[in-house]
Order: C-alpha cells, then sequence, then structure tokens
C-alpha cells in the first residue's frame, strides 16, 4: 500500500545475500543426505512455476499503475488498492525467498544468481508501480482516510500502516518525484555493490604458512578462522598480512564507501529529513535518544571493557596486549557438538518459554527447514529467510561443530521462533517486524543458551569457558557494534557538514575511535596502524545505521532476561507477546509495553553490571587456581 511497499532498507538487506564469501570446505555427513538440505520445492515445485509467478506479478503491474487518481473514490476502492499492493509484494516476498536461497546453495551456478537479480528486479519495478500510492494518500487526507476505516471493516489490517503513511507526511514528495527516487534505488546500490565485488571476488588474497606448516589463503574467511589461532605469531601474521593487503585499496574502498554516504546524505535532503540519522530513526519511529544514549552509555563504560581487556592478558599470559589478541578464546574445550546435540541444547535452554514454544521448535526443527553444513561454493555465515509468509522461515546454516556454531543455531532459531509466533498471530500486512525488535529474540535465546551452559558446567574449564563466551559476546555485541555506530554517524555528520571522504581520511576518523575503545593511548590494547584499515571490511557501514539495533537488541534481550529471572511468568509472557505482536505497532512502543525503554540509561547500565559480574565470578575462578 505504500509508495514503498518494498522498503528501501529491505531491498537492501535482501540485496546482502547476493554476495558473500565462499564458504570453505565441506561435510560429508550431509553431502547428499536431503535431511540436512531445505526443501525449496514448498515454495515452488520448479523453476517453470517460479517463473510463472513472477511473471503473474509483473502482469499486475499495469493494473495497479492504472488505478492512479482513484483511491479517494470509495472505501471499496480505497481497500482493493491497498489489498492488490499488498497481495502482490507477499507473492514477491515468496519469489525472492526461492531465487535468493537457491543462490546461496551454491554461489558459482551464474543461472541462479541470475534469478536473484530478476527477483529483485521485479521488486524494484513493483515499488516503481506503487510510487504514487503515498502522496495520494496525503492528498486524501486524514480526515477522509479515517472515515474510510470506519466504513470498511476490512481496512483494520492496514490501520498501522495508514498511520504510518499519514505519519510521513513531512517526508513524502509529489508522485512524479516519488517515482524518479524509486527508480534511483537500484543505481543508488552501486557502492555497496561495488564493494561486495571487490572485497569477495577482486582481491588477490596472499597465502601464508603457519607454525603448522600449514598453507592457509588469508582471505575474509581465512581471516576470521585463524585470527583465533593459539599461536601468538600466526595470529600476528594473519593481521599483517590480511591488513597489508587491503591497504593497497584503501582510495579505492573510500570512494566507494563515500558516494554510498554521499547517495543516502542526498536521498535524506531530497526528503526533507535534516539529516540520515533522523530518517533512518524516523522510520521506525525511535526517538533519537536510544541512539544517542547508547553511545553516551558505552563510552562511559569503557573502563568495564578495558577491564576484560586486563582479564584477557592475564588469561592468556602474555605481557601486552595487542588487537591481534583479542579473538583467541579464553579457555579451548575442544568440545564438539553434532545438529541433534545444538536441537537439545536449544529446546533445553529454551524451557523457560513452556510446552507451546518447545512443542513448536522442536517440530519446526524436524522439518526440511534448514541448509546445515558447509559445502563448496555454498554461501558464508548464517541467516533466517522470512520472506515467504505462506511457507515457513527457512534458515541457512553452516555447522561446523563448536559451541559457536551452537549459540548461532540457537540465535537463528531466535528469529524462526519470531517469524512462527508472528505469522501466526498477525495477518500478513502486520506479521512482519522492524529490525530493531528482530534481534532482540535472538540474542535472548543466545543468552538463554549461554547461561544453561554455565549452570551444567561440570569443571572449572567448562565454567572459564562459556563465562569466558559470554564476554566475548558483550565485547562483540555492545561495545563493537556501537563504535561501529559512532563512526558510522561520524562519516555521515561529516558530508552533512560539506567535507570531502578520502580513504586516508576515513582511516583516520576510524582509528581515533577504534583506539579510543581499546585504550590505545593509555597502553590497554596496542593497535598497530595497519590494522585502523579494518573499517574497509566491514560490510554493514552500507547497510545505512543498522548496526546500533544489535547493541540495543542485546540490551533489550538482556533486560527482558532479567525480567524473565526477577518476575516469573507474566516476563515471560510479555515476551512472548512481543513475538507475537509483530508489525502491529511502533517498535519502541513494543518493547515499552514488553517492559523495556531504550531512550533512558538503565537497560545499558545492566549490560555492564553483567559484564562486571561475570568478570569477577572469572577471577574467583583463577584466584582458586
Amino acid at each position: 500500500m505504500s509508495s514503498h511497499p518494498i522498503p528501501q532498507k529491505f531491498l537492501i538487506l535482501i540485496s546482502v545475500l547476493s554476495w558473500s564469501i565462499y564458504a570453505q570446505g565441506d561435510n560429508h555427513e550431509a553431502e547428499g543426505d536431503p535431511a540436512y538440505i531445505w526443501d525449496l520445492t514448498e515454495l515452488y515445485p520448479n523453476d517453470d512455476a517460479w517463473n510463472e509467478a513472477r511473471d503473474g506479478v509483473l502482469g499486475e503491474l499495469d493494473d495497479l499503475k492504472n488505478r492512479k487518481g482513484t483511491l479517494g473514490i470509495s472505501a471499496t476502492r480505497f481497500y482493493e488498492t491497498l489489498k492488490l499492493v499488498s497481495d502482490l509484494t507477499r507473492t514477491s516476498g515468496r519469489i525472492y525467498a526461492y531465487a535468493s536461497l537457491r543462490a546461496d546453495e551454491d554461489l558459482r551456478i551464474a543461472a541462479n544468481q541470475e534469478k536473484r537479480q530478476l527477483a529483485l528486479q521485479m521488486y524494484s519495478q513493483l515499488t516503481e508501480a506503487a510510487s504514487w500510492i503515498d502522496p495520494e494518500i496525503l492528498q486524501i487526507g486524514k480526515d477522509k482516510v479515517e472515515s474510510f476505516e470506519k466504513k470498511e471493516s476490512r481496512l483494520t489490517p492496514f490501520a498501522h500502516q495508514l498511520d504510518n503513511v499519514l505519519r510521513n507526511a513531512l517526508y513524502i514528495l509529489d508522485d512524479e518525484a516519488e517515482q524518479i527516487l524509486a527508480a534511483a534505488q537500484q543505481p543508488l546500490q552501486a557502492g555497496y555493490n561495488i564493494y561486495g565485488l571487490l572485497a569477495n571476488a577482486e582481491i588477490p588474497w596472499e597465502e601464508i604458512e603457519l607454525s603448522t606448516g600449514e598453507k592457509v589463503t588469508i582471505n575474509s574467511q581465512g581471516y576470521s578462522t585463524h585470527r583465533q589461532s593459539e599461536n601468538r605469531e600466526d595470529r600476528k601474521l594473519v593481521f599483517d598480512t590480511y591488513w597489508g593487503k587491503w591497504g593497497g585499496y584503501e582510495n579505492t574502498i573510500g570512494m566507494t564507501l563515500s558516494s554510498h554516504i554521499q547517495g543516502e546524505v542526498f536521498l535524506a535532503k531530497a526528503r526533507n529529513y535534516s539529516s540520515v540519522l533522523q530518517r533512518e530513526l524516523f522510520s521506525d519511529n525511535l526517538p533519537e535518544a536510544v541512539y544517542r544514549t547508547l553511545v553516551k552509555q558505552v563510552n562511559e563504560a569503557l573502563p568495564t571493557l578495558h577491564r576484560y581487556f586486563k582479564l584477557r592478558e592475564r588469561m592468556l599470559g602474555i605481557d601486552q596486549i595487542h588487537y591481534y589478541d583479542i579473538y583467541p578464546p579464553l579457555v579451548s574445550l575442544n568440545d564438539e557438538f553434532d545438529l541433534e546435540n545444538a536441537k537439545e541444547l536449544t529446546l533445553s535452554a529454551m524451557s523457560i518459554f513452556g510446552d507451546e514454544w518447545i512443542s513448536m521448535q522442536r517440530h519446526a526443527m524436524d522439518q526440511r527447514w534448514m541448509h546445515v553444513f558447509p559445502q563448496p561454493g555454498k554461501r558464508s555465515g548464517a541467516y533466517q529467510s522470512r520472506s515467504a509468509f505462506d511457507v515457513h522461515p527457512y534458515l541457512l546454516l553452516n555447522f561446523n561443530g563448536t559451541f559457536d556454531a551452537v549459540s548461532t543455531f540457537a540465535h537463528e532459531w531466535g528469529h524462526a521462533m519470531h517469524t512462527l509466533y508472528a505469522q501466526k498471530a498477525q495477518p500478513y500486512e502486520t506479521a512482519g517486524y522492524a529490525t530493531f525488535i528482530a534481534e532482540i529474540p535472538s540474542t535472548s535465546l543466545e543468552l538463554l543458551l549461554e547461561q544453561d551452559m554455565i549452570r551444567k558446567a561440570s569443571n572449572a574449564d567448562e565454567r572459564l569457558s562459556y563465562l569466558g563466551n559470554g564476554l566475548e559476546r558483550m565485547r562483540g555485541t555492545f561495545f563493537r557494534q556501537t563504535l561501529f555506530a559512532e563512526f558510522e554517524l561520524s562519516l555521515y555528520e561529516a558530508i552533512e557538514r560539506g567535507e570531502a571522504l578520502s580513504g586516508e581520511k576515513i582511516t583516520s576518523m576510524y582509528a581515533e575511535i577504534v583506539r579510543r575503545y581499546h585504550g590505545h593511548n593509555d597502553g590497554v590494547v596496542i593497535i598497530d596502524d595497519a590494522y585502523t584499515r579494518e573499517w574497509m571490511f566491514i560490510p554493514h557501514f552500507y547497510y545505512n545505521m543498522y548496526v546500533f539495533q544489535y547493541a540495543t537488541s542485546m540490551t533489550a534481550g538482556a533486560a527482558l532476561y532479567n525480567n524473565m529471572l526477577k518476575e516469573g511468568q507474566p516476563a515471560v509472557d510479555r515476551f512472548i507477546q512481543l513475538l507475537r505482536d509483530g508489525d502491529s505497532d511502533y517498535p519502541f512502543e513494543l518493547l515499552k509495553k514488553a517492559g523495556v525503554d531504550l531512550s533512558t540509561p538503565e537497560p545499558y547500565q545492566a549490560v555492564i553490571e553483567r559484564m562486571n559480574a561475570t568478570m569477577d565470578e572469572i577471577e574467583v575462578i583463577l584466584d582458586k587456581g
């Protein structure tokens, strides 16, 4: 129903799946076994059926365009047009899901990559065809829209969306301008697409020899794997090799990121927003105090982060911690977990939510909704796809038997359970959920799993390992993502002040922030000049004020967990209701209803208290020897 039936940010986020490093290695347990591979025939039985569905959406676009100027005729006509857009968007989500999941099974298959591009083009055409609707709703006016809602009960599922359109009155342009901006979406993503190709396909990565004699390529996958090495010289070699290679592309990637930021500043100005930050927060009706309070509270808590680094220094047995020392585990157990372990451990940790939850999750995990193991050409990482409302969520994993893989398993099933509860409780029009809410269930499930494993630990080493995992999760999500958020905001504000951004200047800006967070000038963590190019490695800076929501989600998840410990069932009920609420209200209001206000300092301070308490517990164990 909106002039952006597929929101701009959603287009960017789903296109994230369009490129990635190849997952390395394979798993012979999974090879050829359909039990570990998702069943996409539930979406479409074959490519012909997919093509027919896509053609069907494209064939409806003329009808949608021809409805221009008719919204105000009657409540019935108003409803029918909104329902048409909703139905086309619903079908398009299923079409995109099939194409993107097929593409991610093996990124080397060009035909499937082309399908994904065709699906994105379809979304773009749908967005353009519907671009007149929001301006026309505003022309009709609030009073008439509200009268239509009273006359036509079938408009009830659209009530929140209509309120949101009317709220956006100051920032929606006339229909001609809306069409131009809709058509500009794909070319304005060029910076992100160029970055993806350069980072994952064009840079000739170096091969090194580790202390074990093993030769490895230090690309993104190799870097992420071998920076955790227990051998310090290997870690340093990995860092020096990886960031040394990135250094040769500083100017190119600086220009790529700068062009992306300039494009977003242009779009914000074109719609009369005061800044990109205002636009991004306004899209979900978030108060700016959420972003500002997060950054302020994290900066005030840097002594806690520095305490963690000193504890890490002690546990690793080194005299001066460097940036290449922050990734190896504090305690290595070398435990291995199979998929059935992951399922049972996750269900055990989720028992707090009751029988209905456990039954739903157990049934879902036994279906062919997951692509579980790494294989050559498969997209790396993990995600949940919720685009196919009429089917079910799908999960991509690269399960490798580590505890991190079990934690990722729980995380992605947090997303999937959110989707299942929302789609069960809400009509399609309000069954989605904002990014601000999306990461809360996933991070909550990670925390529940972590706490369950700590309770079950049979010896000091196990307990230290899981406590250490918890500390690293807080460092990586609460502090590191806020570091990224502060840095990203500084880039946008520089362009908005009329400054130019070169690769060298971006590196200088990043160096100041990353060194401040890590206490470089006070000798806490030493960060070499080459490592301050780390910003070049982070694709999230092309997602537009996205990363702060990892930190706020972790904060909210921790607050909700604390409430469940203190209050019991009432807080559990509020948590599950948050999932059921979907997109039925603005996310900040939904979270407040669940018991957390992220515009205030208290939830952030609770994370710091948990981190300090965890370190207290570790130090007691270490002092006992």
